[in-house]
């Protein structure tokens, strides 16, 4: 805990001061007195005087403020004409747009700054493999397959999944790395729908392994004794033709390997599919085994423990979690359902009427269970831009892809097409940082990147309190040919604080929800 603790830490500390840094920046180059440039908030842990400025670090590191010098609008004090020169509220409308402005931009100039560093240096991705092509797809018609890598669109150089280096305004052809051999493919589709397509199709990939009554782990591989492991189920699936190989796993050291002496081969009728084969032959795949059953849910009230096994439900086999999930939708609101569990390698049937919730303005049913799927972490690259022309061109493409998406998500969550569950507070953003800097440093700088833009984007709101409050202040100031009234100020600066500690209660409720 204390790890990810000094991680968020050194994770948002850069973020918040650069933000600073901006107000400092433009209010210094204005001529406005800064008082105190603080990184956190409460009481200050370190401080240092210098040319009139307190500098400090306080003990909450969840933000950070420049204090100007006359930066009150509710104050009464009279100023001499030495003190009206430095103080901010006597700046002209423009200098002190500038002054607030210049916080959001700081942060999206860091983001871009970041981007160029990881395009110009190599940064590890995740490869840019595809996951299950349906034989619906209009890529399957084209010639897309599952674990296809791309490589290229249009003859453009593909870096990552968010750097689609399309020109123009269709996708002509494009190149897959595919068993170490390159595919050209025509496309011939508009943009939009391409991305739309390929968007649908990429995800992430499960393990192919499985489980028998014993809840004993088997890997299952098309060829005889493995190297690779990084095949999915998926891919495994597709590729089936009757013949397979189950291995157990042994331990060596603090890591579990395949033991290849364990082989054996397993032959199915030509058509049969892999996983209604094994399901047949009592494997299970491991997303069909119980992580966890949350508390107070159907399933915990109807006796689901961890490490039970899904086998049926109403009587039909199931091949996946998927089956479950798809199953329970198709029910009447209210209707018992019976799903058949191995437990302790014993048969038992159990019965429970689903949950429905409601999801993104979607009726959803559940019964309280967690998977205990393993996905394939997808393979990291380095991927470097070929010149640092390209890397300062590119970096300009993804910071305002960041803003655009940004502004989107936003949009949605205001529109409720998305739930405001998924919001994240300090124990999200500290989650995903540690879990990017387990993956790879250039990932760590990459979410980095993201949460400044974000951080910009969000402060350019026009909520009172926030930098876009102050930007909105200035604008009817100018329509209103003079400040607005004190109590105009006061009402906004009431209704600004109320929203921004509704925000704060329902990310830190959201954090402690999923914790817990």
């Amino acid at each position: 805990m204390l790890e990810k603790i000094l991680i968020f830490i050194v994770f948002l500390a850069p973020l918040i001061f650069f933000h600073e840094l901006g107000h400092f920046f433009f209010a210094r180059l204005f001529g406005v007195k800064v008082e105190v440039f603080s990184i956190g908030f409460g009481p200050k842990i370190f401080k240092y005087l210098h040319k009139g400025t307190e500098y400090a670090v306080s003990i909450i590191p969840l933000g950070g403020y420049v204090k100007m010098f006359g930066d009150d609008p509710f104050s009464d004090a009279p100023l001499s004409p030495e003190e009206k020169k430095v103080a901010f509220t006597h700046k002209s409308k423009w200098a002190r747009f500038w002054i607030v402005f210049g916080g959001p931009l700081a942060n999206l100039i860091l983001a871009y700054f970041l981007y160029v560093g990881l395009l110009a240096n190599g940064e590890k991705v995740p490869e840019t493999k595809v996951g299950v092509v349906s034989e619906k797809s209009v890529l399957y018609q084209k010639g897309l397959r599952t674990g296809d890598v791309l490589t290229a669109i249009n003859d453009e150089k593909v870096l990552s999944f968010d750097d689609f280096n399309i020109k123009g305004s269709s996708v002509e052809k494009i190149s897959v790395r595919r068993d170490e051999e390159t595919v050209e493919m025509p496309i011939g589709m508009e943009l939009e729908p391409f991305i739309n397509e390929f968007v649908s199709i990429v995800s992430v990939v499960k393990k192919p392994i499985f489980v028998n009554k014993k809840g004993e782990q088997f890997y299952v591989s098309l060829v005889k004794e493995p190297k690779d492991l990084s095949t999915s189920l998926e891919e495994i699936s597709s590729e089936f033709t009757g013949k397979a190989f189950l291995y157990t796993f042994k331990a060596e050291g603090d890591q579990l390997k395949l033991d290849y002496a364990s082989g054996s081969e397993i032959s199915a009728e030509s058509g049969q599919k892999l996983t209604e084969f094994l399901v047949n032959l009592e494997f299970y795949p491991v997303d069909l085994v119980v992580r966890n059953v949350v508390t107070t849910t159907p399933a915990s009230k109807a006796g689901f423990k961890k490490d039970d096994i899904l086998a049926k439900m109403n009587g039909k086999p199931l091949t996946s979690f998927e089956d479950l999930r798809a199953g329970l939708q198709e029910l009447p609101d209210g209707q018992e359902v019976t799903i058949e569990v191995l437990s302790g390698g014993q048969t038992v049937v159990k019965s429970l009427v689903p949950a429905v919730n409601e999801s993104n303005g979607k009726k959803v049913k559940t019964i309280g269970i967690e998977s205990a799927v393993e996905y394939i972490q997808p393979k990291l690259i380095v991927a470097k831009a070929d010149s640092i022309g390209g890397a300062l061109s590119t970096a300009v493409t993804r910071t305002w892809d960041g803003i655009v998406k940004t502004f989107s998500g936003y949009k949605k969550l205001i529109t409720r097409e998305v739930s405001l569950n998924n919001i994240g507070g300090p124990l999200a953003i500290g989650k995903v940082a540690s879990d990017s800097l387990n993956i790879s440093l250039s990932m760590f700088f990459r979410l980095m990147a993201i949460i400044s833009i974000n951080l910009g984007v969000i402060n350019l709101f026009p909520i009172p309190v926030l930098d876009g409050g102050h930007i909105m202040f200035l604008i009817l100031e100018t329509l209103n040919g003079g400040p607005l009234s004190r109590r105009k100020l006061e009402i906004a600066q009431r209704f600004g604080v109320s929203v921004l500690f509704l925000l704060i209660f329902v990310a830190i409720f959201n954090d402690i929800t999923r914790l817990f």
